[in-house]
This record gives C-alpha cells, structure tokens and sequence, in this order.
C-alpha cells in the first residue's frame, strides 16, 4: 500500500508528532511505500535543525532526519507554514534576507501542492494532528 502522511502538530506539544512517526516508520519496515511525509501548520516544527531537547529525551527531528535517509523518505515542510514559524533552508534565507537557515536535515521546504500530489499518488493519505 502507498501512504501519504500529514503532520500538522510539531514535535513537542503534542503525541501526532510521535504516533505519525512511529507510524511511518513502521509502515516502511513491513514493505509499504509512503509516497511523501508533508508538515503543515505547526508540524513545520518537526523540521527545525535548532531543537535541542535534553539528553535524556527523544529527538523527534533527529528520528525523522535518520528515517528519511535510511529510506530515502521524502520530507516536504509547507513553504508559507515554515515562513510563519522561521524556519527556512538556504534558498529562503537567501530570499528573504536572513542571516541564517535552519532547515533540518532531510527535509525540503515546498508548497501545498506537494500534499496534493501525495494525495492523489497515495492509496491512503493518513493526518495526524488537527
């Protein structure tokens, strides 16, 4: 099966960030193909390379950087959710006159139209979040 996923919660204030990951990578590991993982609203925050929880605490962004490089899993964080939250890659920050990006490792930034295409190549677009 072909899944599409949609992240729309960031990675600390709520579980859909951990339960979506969990998921992916389970639903990687017994063969199925996920087609595309898009972080929308605050999800964006999943791909932030900035968080630094304490030691003893799991990094979500750090287990979607490794998952997606073990599986060559697509990463798609929403252009205009990221500006929003001041998350931006080479490209934006080049753009938009920053002195600095943040973009995680594995992930890209692009629009809505990535969610889109995800949709209608997915047999299953799984939400996590509101």
């Amino acid at each position: 099966m072909k899944f599409g996923i949609l992240v729309n919660e960031g990675p600390y204030q709520h579980q859909a960030a951990d339960t979506a990951y969990h998921f992916t990578k389970a639903a990687l590991e017994r063969g199925h193909e996920v087609v595309r993982v898009f972080f929308y609203h605050d999800g964006v925050n999943n791909g932030t390379r900035l968080t630094t929880p304490p030691q003893d605490e799991r990094n979500i962004v750090n287990r979607w950087s490794e998952l997606a490089k073990q599986y060559d899993l697509d990463m798609v964080v929403c252009v205009a959710a990221a500006q929003r939250r001041g998350i931006v890659d080479e490209e934006e920050k080049k753009r938009q006159g920053k002195d600095a990006d943040n973009l995680a490792e594995g992930f890209n930034i692009s629009g809505l139209g990535q969610l889109i295409d995800a949709g209608i190549k997915a047999d299953r677009l799984v939400e996590f979040g509101d």
